[in-house]
């Protein structure tokens, strides 16, 4: 299991590299892009890469001028995320990298069935944080 997640993690990060981001930053670009604008909290609940706080990967996207700060309009002292312009166009291209890693996935599979498989990787992660970021999102 280790080994492939491994792999998994090194495919994805070879086909970001042309993007110019890591899997933790494309995994932020995507929560926002399908989910935003969001808290910082609601952020953190979705990720499945990133553990802990995300502060610090979502500081580095508003750094790179992907993910703007404004008032949440229901209180006043929070903040939401959401991406910019050029955050939903990188985005955008993150999803096609991702399309394009499942179809690699996919060929490598040989017609193997799936659907067993990701049933046992779900059962297994379950009641684990990562588990539940990834119920969260699929909800």
């Amino acid at each position: 299991m280790l080994a492939a997640q491994r792999e998994g993690n090194r495919m994805l990060t070879e086909q970001l590299r042309s993007l110019d981001v890591t899997p933790s930053q494309a995994e932020g670009l995507r929560v926002l892009a399908d989910r935003g604008p969001l808290s910082l909290k609601q952020v953190g609940e979705l990720l499945v890469c990133e553990t802990g706080s995300p502060s610090r990967l979502l500081a580095t996207l508003v750094d790179a001028g992907f993910v703007e700060r404004r008032p949440d309009p229901a209180d006043g002292r929070a903040v939401l995320l959401q991406l910019t312009d050029d955050g939903a166009a990188l985005a955008d291209q993150v999803r096609q990298v991702e399309r394009h890693l499942y179809d690699d996935i996919d060929s490598n599979l040989h017609g193997l069935p799936l659907e067993g498989t990701l049933e046992l990787l779900t059962a297994l992660v379950h009641d684990r944080p990562a588990g539940l970021a990834y119920q969260r999102r699929s909800t």
